[in-house]
């Protein structure tokens, strides 16, 4: 597999694959969103975005990162959305990396959303070879807790015995892990670090794929080896 790693702003082409990742905290709370039942999650580009396609449909649930607002259901926040029945419902979410980063690869043929919860399923998916594209979407693609989940997803992916540890430790000891346990964002559950952290906790890889005029996640089963 011929791995690039970039951030958002470095996007010049549309890749043939792309992986998308956000661990603190979009794609952790996106995973376990679809944990708690939801159907789909859509992508939205902006908050005045979200609130227009709650207001079209207000049985839908929409979040966004930090303190909860009007207009809004939910917070980004792993922690906060596990005890929510999102049974059948469709989720709308606009975060200030993560939904960003999907959408800037939305013509890509494979969008994958990643974080270490859907780590292992995300590389099985990427184990037929070729191009991808790690698209780390924290502090203009430096995030450390970003980066580690890509290089460990790209190892993974290879077949090779990789040992966690080391880019787990790295992403426990990231900027963005500080300022969630510190209480410098807004918006946060204690167990979020924690739940961020918890490796190949679901056995499905999510993918990013458009609806229509939406850009919509959904999870996808992958096989496991027998």
């Amino acid at each position: 597999m011929d791995a690039r790693f970039i951030g958002i702003g470095e996007l010049t082409e549309v890749p043939a694959v792309a992986v998308v990742v956000d661990v603190m905290r979009a794609f952790t709370v996106a995973a376990w969103a679809f944990a708690r039942g939801a159907e789909r999650i859509v992508l939205a580009g902006s908050l005045d975005d979200a609130l227009e396609l709650k207001a079209g449909h207000p049985d839908w649930v929409a979040l966004k990162d930090g303190p909860p607002a009007p207009g809004f259901d939910a917070v980004n926040s792993p922690g906060m959305l596990r005890s929510l029945d999102l049974g059948g419902r469709t989720v709308v979410q606009k975060t200030t990396a993560g939904t960003v980063g999907a959408l800037a690869v939305k013509d890509a043929p494979l969008v994958l959303c990643a974080s270490f919860v859907v780590a292992e399923a995300t590389a099985r998916v990427l184990r037929a070879g070729g191009s991808v594209t790690f698209v780390v979407t924290g502090e203009d693609g430096r995030a450390d807790e970003d980066l580690a989940c890509a290089e460990y997803i790209a190892l993974r992916a290879t077949g090779a015995g990789t040992e966690a540890a080391g880019f787990l430790r790295r992403a426990a000891e990231s900027r963005a892990a500080g300022e969630l346990a510190q209480g410098v964002r807004q918006g946060v559950h204690p167990d979020d670090v924690t739940l961020c952290l918890e490796l190949d906790r679901f056995p499905y890889a999510m993918v990013a794929a458009p609806e229509g005029s939406l850009m919509v996640l959904r999870p996808h089963t992958v096989d496991t080896p027998a």
